[in-house]
């Protein structure tokens, strides 16, 4: 079975302080999946701006994700098909690159907060907030 790709906002609860949605995430992390380098990046910001965390906290967590989920570029054909997405469904451009991003890496799930859970998109992806 295909693996889900991972939105930033589930990850960084790996590095909260909510140990519930902290176990949710690391469940999901022990089956796989898939995160783009704007991921990467993403996480990267929130752990230094909003977490406040150390250089060295967010080198490891990094490290940590790029160990346990397979890491895809963010490509000019993801940036066609994002503006497409934010087009037809009238989404903020960057989540529509990440769910371009996993359509690209032909995941079948994208666990995110920041779209309507149980939401498919035509091109047949399945929007699930793992914390519903």
């Amino acid at each position: 079975m295909p693996a889900s790709f991972f939105d930033t906002n589930v990850l960084v609860y790996l590095a909260s302080g909510d140990a519930t949605k902290a176990d949710r995430v690391e469940r999901a992390l022990s089956r796989g999946g898939v995160i783009s380098v704007q991921v990467l990046n993403e996480f990267a910001n929130v752990a230094r701006r909003k977490m406040r965390l150390s250089w060295t906290e967010t080198h490891a967590l990094l490290s940590l994700l790029r160990g346990l989920l397979t890491v895809n570029p963010v490509t000019l054909d993801i940036h066609e098909t994002g503006l497409d997405l934010a087009e037809r469904y009238g989404i903020p451009i960057c989540d529509a690159m990440i769910a371009a991003s996993a359509l690209h890496a032909g995941c079948p799930t994208l666990l995110s907060e920041d779209f309507q859970h149980g939401l498919v998109l035509k091109e047949g992806l399945r929007i699930t907030n793992p914390f519903v």
